[in-house]
């Protein structure tokens, strides 16, 4: 390739860096979920356009051509990521154990009965509206139509009761 032959290419080149890098970085860090590795993998798109350009290749459109890149090195890339899934079996032998750990929700199961116990011992106004709120997981709403209170009334009830119940909570 002539001088003459590599300014022209590298004016083309140039160009189509300055036109297709953000469009080119959005995409590639879309399609593989990492703002990094999209930039390094637009990186090599040009790297490898670049070559292509100096050994004497002609690109009729350059969009297309990097785009059909990218598309290459993406697919190459998830072919690296499938290869290094390993199986369970493989993780077995290698003494791997999968541990079923219910702990926290055992925690949750016991305070939730707690609460329970504390809701029944709430004066009644309160006693009425945090069952129907918390173990009938009723709305404000259906709450105020069964008791024929207010909306608001039916709020500030049930954020009074948990007042209470954060107190009782908190001296067991």
């Amino acid at each position: 390739m002539t001088l003459k032959e590599e300014t022209k290419q590298k004016g083309i080149f140039d160009g189509a860096h300055h036109d297709f890098n953000k469009s080119l970085n959005s995409y590639a860090s879309f399609k593989v979920s990492n703002q990094e590795l999209g930039e390094d993998l637009v990186q090599d798109t040009f790297i490898k356009t670049w070559s292509y350009l100096l050994k004497g290749g002609k690109v009729q459109t350059m969009k297309a051509f990097l785009y059909h890149i990218l598309n290459n090195l993406i697919i190459d890339e998830y072919r690296k990521r499938k290869k290094k899934a390993t199986s369970l079996d493989v993780l077995l032998e290698n003494g791997f154990e999968p541990s079923n750990d219910d702990s926290e929700k055992l925690f949750n199961q016991i305070d939730g009965k707690k609460v329970i116990q504390l809701i029944a011992s709430l004066p009644e106004k309160y006693r009425k509206v945090m069952r129907m709120r918390y173990i009938q997981d009723l709305s404000f709403k259906e709450i105020s139509l069964i008791t024929g209170q207010s909306l608001n009334t039916t709020g500030v009830q049930v954020h009074r009761g948990l007042a209470k119940l954060k107190i009782l909570y908190g001296s067991m």
